[in-house]
């Protein structure tokens, strides 16, 4: 459905119900809106003030929700629209009277002109079955601003992926298709690439999506084919060039794609035509010269980007006067067909006329324009600091008027060509440690509360930039700087990030950080969290080492440290992690079955802590020790401990601890679970759900979803076992949690064991051997292989 059979069927139905009609302005605006432009962009083209066109839109969602009978707003108009038409039984007839002469023309977009021949060629390759198609050609052609129209016209929804300006900072495509997932389909990746990279394919078959790849050179060898570094960048192209997707995939690359295994489609976008220029230069104002136009045009090769740079110079530096502006730049030997030499010229007569914008314009090129691809006007003023306040905005106007920066409801960013040549100009500068410096504050400022994705990315900005300048001490603090966040916890933006499932990420930023440092007291809990990050990704082995360091580091501190009051916190610090990380160990040695040392481990953490100011690990340790004497048969040990944390709890001595302790309280489910006393561990695992749920921590509910699986399956309630098997193993695949997800596949052949279903038992105990034997785990390989040659009456297999 399109916007012209949107304006037909109301043009049909207004009338009789209101005696009103739509004006030649309303229309307009209903179509531009639908196209996703701004009431800016519609009064220009219309020719009105964009007050007139605002007010001339707001009636029409008036009498828009008057006639449908429900709330219609510019931001969901085509949406509402689409979704009306879609029960209308007349669409059909409605299309053809769209088609017709009647209807009031389609309104070019004057930042979109020239593009007919390119939008059809486009369409022909669409039409042809083509899934991938490059559209090829040098800077400034204007690659991505057709990719944009032509995606934004015809598609559900769109995916947009900016590559990075610089190689070294290209991101993952296992990280790319994991925030498509969780952004945009609501989904989980998995924890394999592969399985991940699946999940994309079944959200691709069932609707209609666009996919937009920008600036593809810079992860392209000299061959044309993706570097050794980024070669996943060709599983995801493969899956995009399927043939069974709905999806069509735009990429936008200055050089050719030749990775022969891969089914692509070139186009070759060539510059505009003169008549373009024409229309474009007269659009703004300005007078046109025929000779002048057609030299000005044959020099720059029709660039898109140079005739909007070559405009606003024109308009702002010599009032509008083409034939001036030519006569005192066309001997510049920099006037040539490369978009990057135009952005020389035009960077070095900025430098010229006004040198604080070429200062902030330098300045600018520090930011990445990655994850976070715009910027605030703070971010700016930040760049501002040897300037008065009273001009920052005028200098900012300075580079806006120029077209060497772009922007759009407050955000500004730079064009990828002008951005290359500002941090080449800025890097060898004095200024480029101070900038990044100023940068980095910024962006640690600007996130107060971690409340959604990209604040988390935001804080993570700052990271970036202490890295280009080599302050591998402060980029480790960026990691470590607690912030509320949206569970209601004061925690390290690491511990965050894990949380959201940001995993790829911080383990890159910590492991570029640890091995840049040296005796710095940041490594202690650096390491501390990069142990979990490991351990929920099933690398045990890497957990533990980094558990181990972590207190080798806080021993070694804590000896160094003279007993003086102003060092009473760095103690409590060590102390705090020094435990942290034994019961951490203790934790993951019982996902390895190793449960003796896991006992040993946690009688280590409570002779500690007990009755000292981490008093609340001993308790944590003290049910953990009471699930692995549940585990061992050592029932009257684990029913004493057990019994106390059931009293602290039912006294709410630690309800109120739901962030941190709502781990601890599944665990002490299962330990009542393996002990046979339902009703506590029914009561336990409920309270636990109930946090889990409202505080977003999904591997605690689907542990305990696994828990109550047990309980009904010893009450042969087979029904809600399998039911409460499955969430939790769906639960646990999305999150990656390997070990978990391992025993929930165990416990579900169990009680197929019980249900005296031997095929699809096995089929599940298999499942769980193959992970633990990829965690490297044989204790648990060999307990499951025990009990598929037996069936297990216990409520575990530990004993």
């Amino acid at each position: 459905m399109d916007a012209e059979a949107a304006v037909a069927w109301l043009d049909a139905i207004i009338p009789p119900q209101t005696g009103e009609r739509l004006s030649d302005l309303q229309k307009v605006i209903l179509v531009q809106v639908w196209l996703g432009r701004k009431y800016l962009d519609i009064a220009h083209s219309y020719g009105c003030t964009e007050g007139h066109a605002k007010d001339a839109g707001s009636q029409l969602w008036k009498l828009l929700s008057k006639v449908l009978r429900e709330k219609i707003t510019k931001s969901n108009c085509r949406a509402t629209l689409e979704r009306v038409l879609r029960k209308t039984t007349a669409i059909s007839s409605l299309i053809d009277h769209s088609r017709s002469p009647h209807f009031t023309p389609k309104l070019e977009d004057t930042n979109f002109l020239g593009r007919t021949e390119a939008i059809a060629h486009l369409n022909t390759l669409v039409n042809q079955g083509s899934k991938v198609i490059v559209i090829q050609g040098e800077g400034g052609l204007g690659k991505t601003t057709l990719a944009q129209q032509y995606l934004h016209q015809g598609f559900d929804l769109v995916l947009e992926l900016l590559m990075a300006k610089e190689t070294q900072n290209i991101t993952p495509a296992e990280r790319v298709v994991e925030e498509w997932l969780k952004q945009d389909f609501d989904q989980e990746p998995g924890v394999e690439f592969g399985v991940t990279l699946g999940r994309l394919k079944r959200q691709l078959h069932n609707r209609r999506i666009g996919v937009l790849i920008d600036n593809l050179e810079p992860a392209l060898d000299q061959q044309g084919g993706l570097i050794a570094s980024h070669r996943n960048y060709v599983e995801l192209l493969r899956v995009l060039a399927d043939a069974r997707v709905q999806s069509v995939t735009l990429i936008t690359s200055r050089d050719r794609l030749c990775e022969p295994g891969l089914n692509v489609n070139h186009y070759r976008l060539p510059g505009l035509d003169q008549n373009t220029w024409q229309q474009f230069f007269s659009n703004r104002g300005l007078t046109i010269d025929s000779p002048t136009l057609q030299i000005m045009h044959r020099t720059y090769g029709g660039n898109a980007k140079a005739m909007g740079i070559l405009c606003g110079s024109i308009q702002e530096d010599f009032d509008g006067d083409m034939v001036l502006y030519w006569q005192e730049n066309h001997a510049d030997p920099l006037a040539a067909t490369d978009l990057k030499n135009l952005a020389v010229s035009q960077i070095n007569r900025l430098q010229v006329l006004d040198p604080q914008a070429y200062r902030l314009l330098c300045r600018l090129g520090c930011y990445r324009y990655q994850d976070i691809p715009s910027i605030s006007s703070q971010g700016l003023f930040c760049l501002l600091w040897d300037v008065p306040p009273a001009e920052h905005r005028q200098i900012i106007a300075s580079l806006r008027n120029r077209s060497l920066v772009e922007c759009d409801k407050g955000e500004y960013w730079l064009h990828p060509v002008i951005r290359a040549e500002a941090i080449a100009r800025l890097r060898p500068s004095d200024e480029w440690e101070i900038v990044n410096h100023k940068a980095a504050e910024f962006w640690t400022a600007s996130v107060k509360q971690i409340e959604s994705f990209k604040d988390a990315l935001q804080a993570l900005e700052a990271y970036y930039h202490y890295i280009e300048i080599h302050e591998f001490e402060l980029a480790g603090k960026v990691i470590l700087k607690s912030r509320n966040n949206q569970w209601q916890q004061f925690l390290p933006l690491g511990s965050t990030l894990y949380r959201m499932g940001l995993i790829q990420p911080i383990l890159t930023a910590i492991n570029q950080v640890v091995k840049n440092l040296e005796n710095d007291q940041n490594l202690t809990e650096l390491y501390n969290i990069l142990g979990d990050l490991y351990w929920i990704t099933g690398k045990i082995s890497q957990a533990i080492t980094c558990q181990q360091k972590t207190i080798n580091l806080a021993t070694q501190a804590l000896k160094s440290l003279v007993p003086q009051p102003e060092n009473k916190h760095s103690v409590y610090y060590l102390r705090m992690l020094e435990v942290d990380s034994l019961l951490s160990i203790g934790l993951y040695k019982i996902d390895l079955g190793e449960l003796e040392t896991a006992a040993k481990l946690f009688q280590q953490v409570i002779y500690l802590a007990q009755n000292t100011e981490h008093h609340s690990w001993a308790e944590k340790a003290s049910v953990c020790l009471a699930l692995v004497y549940s585990y061992l048969g050592l029932r009257d040990a684990s029913s004493a401990l057990a019994n106390v944390a059931y009293q602290n709890i039912t006294n709410e001595k630690l309800v109120e601890q739901t962030g941190r302790f709502v781990y601890f309280m599944q665990i002490l489910g299962q330990t009542y679970v393996n002990l046979g006393d339902f009703y506590r561990a029914n009561q336990i695992l409920h309270q636990a759900l109930t946090f889990a749920e409202e505080s977003h921590y999904m591997q605690v509910k689907a542990k305990t979803l696994n828990g109550l699986a047990e309980i009904h399956r010893q009450q042969a309630d087979f029904a809600l076992a399998l039911t409460h098997h499955t969430e939790a193993i769906e639960l646990l695949d999305i999150i990656g949690a390997k070990c978990d997800l391992a025993e929930a596949y165990f416990q579900l052949g169990l009680t197929y064991q019980k249900m005296a279903k031997p095929d699809e038992s096995q089929m599940n105990f298999n499942r769980a051997i193959q992970l633990f034997t990829e965690i490297k785990a044989p204790k648990q390989v060999e307990k499951i292989s025990n009990c598929a040659t037996q069936s297990c009456v216990n409520h575990s297999c530990y004993y």
